[in-house]
């Protein structure tokens, strides 16, 4: 349903758009090595010498393509940058027409992709700026805006939650979107400490009782009443999300408040 983990698509050079006719083989080559070493390794840890080997070219083509290793992590953000937009793009959890629901599919997106060694699904651009953060300025800066356009794409549908569901919250939604990606890359080293994906499971059950939280659905209720929003269950539907009263039981108050209420329940 969701397609390739995101390691797979490093990997292999797919997902992402068709690079140009410059970009050849062994610079694509050296690319998807330097996402590898320094998810792996840190970026300080991962020499020149190791990237050619792992891309399995030459030293000399290496700096025919990139000045220095910098000018390599600044090709190598933009490279991964291209792939993931591509990757979240094509997720099915878009297609939900509940904002709401759309957020709570892209945890879902965001669990089941945690497949492989640690190095296939923490984040390069996480990793890179805590050691670059105060002596790589132009390394920060291209890792800050791509984190900023990641949670652009996510604030959107908080705003459109937020509108349908808690218009006059004190909150906003570059704010909650900035929380979900701090939720994220904090999981990310406490992974790398416990050398386990569970702890990221954890927090983002956690992440999503936080989100139902922050939609309460009294006022809601209160002024669309006469409306039957789609159901919450659009993707990745659980039993334990599903309503545990018989539809044949209900009064049409309780299909109502149920409906409204789908969002809330563990």
């Amino acid at each position: 349903m969701m397609g390739q983990p995101f390691n797979a698509l490093v990997s292999t050079g797919a997902g992402h758009r068709q690079p140009p006719p410059a970009q050849n083989a062994s610079k694509t080559r050296l690319l998807n090595a330097a996402l590898h070493l320094i998810r792996s390794k840190g970026y300080a840890s991962t020499a020149v010498d190791d990237i050619c080997h792992e891309a399995g070219v030459t030293k000399g083509s290496f700096f025919h393509h990139f000045k220095s290793k910098d000018d390599l992590a600044l090709a190598a953000v933009a490279h991964w940058r291209t792939m993931t937009e591509g990757f979240f793009a094509s997720a099915t959890y878009h297609q939900a027409p509940d904002p709401l629901d759309r957020l709570l599919g892209y945890l879902d997106f965001r669990a089941a992709i945690l497949t492989g060694e640690l190095a296939d699904y923490t984040c390069l651009l996480g990793t890179l700026v805590q050691e670059t953060y105060a002596t790589h300025p132009e390394i920060r800066a291209a890792c800050e805006q791509a984190l900023s356009a990641h949670i652009a794409e996510l604030t959107r549908d908080v705003e459109a939650a937020r509108q349908l569901y808690a218009a006059n919250a004190s909150w906003s939604a570059q704010s909650v979107g900035n929380f979900i990606q701090a939720v994220l890359q904090g999981s990310f080293i406490f992974a790398k400490a416990e050398q386990s994906p569970e702890v990221i499971r954890e927090n983002l059950e956690h992440l999503r009782r936080s989100l139902r939280a922050l939609f309460q659905p009294d006022g809601h209720v209160q002024s669309k009443k006469t409306e039957r929003p789609p159901k919450a269950s659009y993707l990745f539907a659980t039993k334990q999300e599903a309503p545990t009263l018989s539809h044949r039981h209900k009064t049409e108050e309780q299909e109502e408040y149920d409906s409204h209420r789908s969002h809330y329940t563990d």
